[in-house]
């Protein structure tokens, strides 16, 4: 069975009733080490000098993200920021494997975005449930003494150390899906219609920022029709540069199919409904312009405080606006029919797929680069890594090393850049004194 995370019944030190959102974490991964092969002969009783029977060590456990619609959040990214895969066991006498480390499957919520930190590539755009993602592949267990005997090399008394496992920094963000998202000044009613159209249970109250985290809601239009609405927090004059809370949650509307942008008909607020259309329009542009090619649904609310002169300056300013009061009920049902023939006179968005193979570090095929000193020549490439795994201090090992790195042209490659017996060669963290023939 692979290890799972979060576990159940973490204890986060939350009181029943509280709501944390958490959409941006950076976290570190990494695979399980490999196992180390092993030196080992044959001791039977009639069999004084046995051949080798060192097995090889097994492969390190790999880092997987796996989507589980029950998550909402990023929260538990916040408690614990290192994960580590279960490395491969030792190999042992008798030609027998070491065991593999278990995989560690790490599960995240639908509309998670899996960045390297350090190159910023997107690694994975997890969106359905049990989609799995490697981000931290385990290390390949190293081969015992058995796998490097040969007729002229009976008896060999060096073995392979297990590969390191993949390490990486991650960028984790997550961006809600839905398939509507509700925009809007602050206390323009967003909360109040979420709550009265769907189960959703937003804090409603008549003071900036009451909602302090996006809220989720699923919309239910006759017997057989549904979407799903997302209440977006935070947006005010100068949401695209960091100002109030919008720039944390503006991202959450760039997965959206369809915008339904609420204004106050009523201005109790004191501001003008007719100017807010046009700021929180100029906010979403200018977050991402791909935003303002969205199709909106423009939506006057608080219909039930008296609003007609102000809803007729928005019709001359913006034609086609619908009037709604979420209190009374009154245009709300006729909103969720547009809604629904809207979406469903939308085209289905196909998602962009941003995936990097991930493969094992040891390929013999790629390229290694060589780079003049003083004293020497630094070797560099995937396709050396493999050196590290040996012991030098071992003779046995270091000729190995030297036939291999014949077979692979580096010896040829070092002659041609003008090596000379008693350079120092050197290749990750070690050095050697290379004599050619």
């Amino acid at each position: 069975m692979p290890l799972v995370w979060p576990l159940s019944g973490q204890c986060l030190g939350l009181k029943r009733g509280d709501r944390v959102f958490v959409d941006h974490v950076y976290i570190k991964v990494e695979g399980g080490n490999g196992g180390n092969g092993i030196v080992s002969f044959r001791r039977e009783k009639y069999v004084p000098l046995g051949g080798p029977d060192g097995g090889d060590g097994g492969d390190g456990g790999s880092v997987i993200f796996e989507v589980d619609e029950g998550l909402n959040t990023l929260l538990d990214f916040k408690y614990q920021r290192q994960y580590q895969a279960q490395r491969g066991a030792n190999g042992l006498g008798s030609n027998q494997v070491g065991k593999n480390g278990e995989d560690l499957i790490v599960r995240v919520p639908p509309g998670t975005i899996i960045k390297d930190r350090d190159t910023g590539d997107i690694l994975g755009d997890l969106i359905n449930h049990k989609e799995k993602l490697v981000v931290a592949k385990g290390g390949q267990g190293g081969r015992g003494n058995t796998r490097f005997a040969n007729p002229k090399r009976k008896g060999p008394r060096f073995s392979e150390a297990g590969q390191k496992g993949e390490e990486r920094e991650l960028e984790l963000e997550l961006k809600l899906l839905a398939d509507v998202g509700l925009v809007g000044f602050p206390n323009v009613g967003k909360s109040t219609l979420i709550a009265s159209v769907s189960k959703a249970r937003p804090k409603i109250a008549n003071y900036p920022f009451t909602t302090l985290v996006p809220n989720l809601g699923v919309v239910k239009v006759g017997n057989y029709q549904s979407f799903v609405m997302a209440d977006i927090p935070g947006l005010i004059e100068g949401a695209s540069e960091g100002i109030g809370l919008g720039h944390a949650f503006l991202r959450h509307i760039e997965r959206t199919r369809l915008i339904v942008h609420l204004v106050d008909a009523s201005g109790t607020d004191g501001r003008d409904p007719v100017e807010d259309v046009a700021v929180i329009r100029a906010e979403l542009n200018k977050f991402n312009p791909e935003l303002a090619k969205k199709p909106e649904i423009l939506v006057a609310t608080k219909m039930d405080l008296g609003c007609e002169a102000n809803l007729t300056r928005l019709k001359d300013a913006y034609g086609d606006i619908l009037a709604i009061s979420a209190v009374t009920k009154e245009g709300v049902s006729e909103l969720c029919e547009v809604i629904i023939q809207t979406l469903q006179a939308l085209p289905k968005k196909e998602r962009a797929q941003q995936r990097v193979e991930i493969t094992p570090e040891f390929k013999e095929t790629d390229d290694f680069t060589i780079e003049k000193t003083d004293t020497g020549f630094i070797l560099n490439g995937k396709s050396l890594d493999w050196v590290s795994r040996f012991d030098i201090r071992n003779f046995e090992a270091l000729q190995y090393i030297e036939t291999r790195l014949e077979y692979l042209g580096v010896m040829e490659a070092l002659k041609n850049q003008g090596a000379k017996d008693g350079d120092i060669i050197q290749i990750g963290e070690l050095e050697f004194e290379f004599i050619f023939g």
